[in-house]
């Protein structure tokens, strides 16, 4: 749909459990057990070695559960990429709890894990903008400053797309890092 960085973020309206990449970003809850929305939906189509992964991460590093800012890894089951990084987004309480750090961190983690992994590609939805009601327009904000600032100071990823669920919402993104850049 539009690329941005010289080709290193890349917008695109799709299903992300389609996509072809190293690494799958899944918006999830602190539990990392599946839920609604694209957690749901990624965990559907990765089928139960998703799940296993998961309650082994629940067993050993994160028994309270990961908690909103965070990212961790796993395998990615049955999906067409090599990995899934489960980010925890904030849950929207007006912007005064805290809520952008916590969304740049998710952001910034998750790309952390896959330069860490050597990782070439990754995927992201768009944390924290549906049942968790973080605003459209200030969920791009964060998300456009983060990886621009990743991307501008490390060669892996090589490319990022941010895979939105439909055009309007792909617009929105596109409309605000325009205006940022």
């Amino acid at each position: 749909m539009r690329d941005f960085l010289a080709g290193r973020l890349v917008v695109v309206t799709g299903d992300i459990t389609k996509i072809a990449v190293d690494a799958i970003v899944n918006a999830a809850n602190s539990t990392l057990l599946g839920g609604g929305g694209v957690d749901g939906a990624i965990h559907r189509a990765a089928g139960p070695a998703l799940l296993d992964a998961c309650r082994a991460i629940r067993e050993t590093r994160y028994p309270e559960g990961l908690p909103p800012g965070g990212a961790v890894e796993t395998t990615a089951g049955s999906l067409p990429a090599r990995f899934v990084i489960h980010a925890v987004g904030p849950i929207w309480h007006g912007g005064a709890a805290g809520e952008e750090k916590l969304l740049a961190s998710c952001y910034m983690q998750s790309l952390e894990i896959a330069a860490r992994l050597g990782l070439d590609s990754i995927a992201f939805p768009a944390i924290s903008t549906g049942v968790y009601g973080y605003p459209r327009q200030r969920a791009a904000a964060v998300a456009w400053s983060t990886v621009r600032s990743f991307l501008e100071a490390h060669e892996k990823p090589r490319t990022v797309k941010l895979v939105f669920f439909s055009d309007g919402d792909a617009r929105v993104f596109i409309d605000t890092a325009g205006d940022l850049d």
